[in-house]
């Protein structure tokens, strides 16, 4: 018996990738739901929503242009 994580959506089941079965080979699915994700430990999220929140005007009309000023 082999286990395969994927995510239903629009009434069909899609796996990330490609799965260990031949083509045409006739499968029983049993569905159980997987938790939703948790924040790491000692993330501080209502922190990170205020930072999301603030608004800088940097005169770049392409932010874009700026994506990696983040990084150290």
């Amino acid at each position: 018996m082999d286990t395969f994580q994927g995510i239903y959506e629009n009434g069909v089941v899609r796996f990330p990738g490609p799965v260990a079965l031949p083509e045409q080979t006739p499968v029983t699915v049993t569905a159980q739901t997987a938790a939703p994700p948790q924040p790491p430990i000692g993330c501080n999220s209502d922190r990170l929503y205020e930072l999301l929140r603030e608004s800088v005007e940097t005169g770049i009309p392409d932010l874009a242009a700026r994506h990696n000023e983040h990084q150290p």
